[in-house]
């Protein structure tokens, strides 16, 4: 097993450095907590650079696959451990890795072996939760791709991983799209432009999801809006009770996802 270091001091450079990966302040950096999500990175293709654990940390085997990766492994005592964690009762490991290359460049070429004929796209999606919702939701339908527009959450924010439970480690994602680039680009792919919206005459039901489509969905406060909604060929609803007004995001797409599915089975 790599020799574990100790640190003592809150103001310990690696330490700081974690605060701010936790907060979003080094751009080519990740933060992993917990136990389930620290394995799921270790099974990805994920660089792992070090890996931080409370004092007395007693996953042994956890530990051992940490070691393979040949990451530093530091333990914290708990206090300080605790000021450094996102969530509020902490599993006692992390692990800080590098970010995922999420650009166009990354993922051309490489959407055609999906089980699924569609690619999901994300416009302005602001509760991380829920965009990690919909990863994992893409991830157990066989979605090829997500693509996430400029102004949306950060896919590899702390509570978004939490969500996605490792999907986007191995999901193909790209980031920071705009609205009209990727309506040019899924042309360009042949995909049948498809927008869920709540007043849509077409029920998601009605749809041939063997074509293959980009599914748009808006966030849940405000949807789509009109003029984006205009450059759409397609539109789609989820028939719901009258006095219903939304659903969950991720239900959403789960519920049309899994249609889309069966019909490709």
């Amino acid at each position: 097993m790599n020799e574990i270091q100790t640190i003592s001091s809150r103001e310990n450079r690696r330490l700081v450095n974690a605060r701010k990966v936790r907060d979003g302040k080094v751009p080519d950096q990740i933060f992993i907590e917990g136990r389930r999500l620290v394995s799921e990175a270790l099974s990805s293709n994920l660089e792992i650079g070090e890996c931080l654990v409370v004092e007395a940390f007693s996953d042994r085997k956890l530990l051992d696959a940490v070691c393979k990766t040949k990451s530093a492994i530091t333990e914290i005592p708990v206090k300080i451990f605790n000021s450094i964690a996102d969530t509020e009762h902490s599993q006692g490991i992390i692990l800080i890795a590098k970010r995922p290359k999420t650009s166009a460049g990354t993922i051309e070429g490489s959407i055609g072996s999906a089980a699924l004929p569609v690619v999901i796209f994300l416009n302005e999606i602001n509760n991380p939760s829920n965009l990690g919702a919909v990863m994992r939701t893409a991830e157990a339908a066989g979605v090829a791709l997500v693509i996430i527009s400029t102004n949306s959450a950060n896919a590899f924010s702390p509570k978004a991983l939490r969500s996605a439970m490792g999907a986007s480690f191995r999901m193909l994602i790209w980031e920071n799209a705009e609205f009209d680039q990727i309506l040019r680009w899924a042309d360009e792919k042949e995909l049948t432009v498809t927008a869920a919206d709540i007043y849509a005459k077409e029920s998601y039901l009605q749809t041939d999801w063997r074509t293959p489509r980009l599914l748009v969905l808006g966030s849940e406060a405000h949807g789509l809006s009109d003029a984006d909604l205009k450059k759409i060929r397609a539109t789609i609803r989820i028939p719901m009770e009258q006095d219903a007004e939304s659903l969950n995001l991720a239900v959403s797409v789960g519920i049309i996802l899994f249609e889309a599915r069966r019909q490709n089975i």
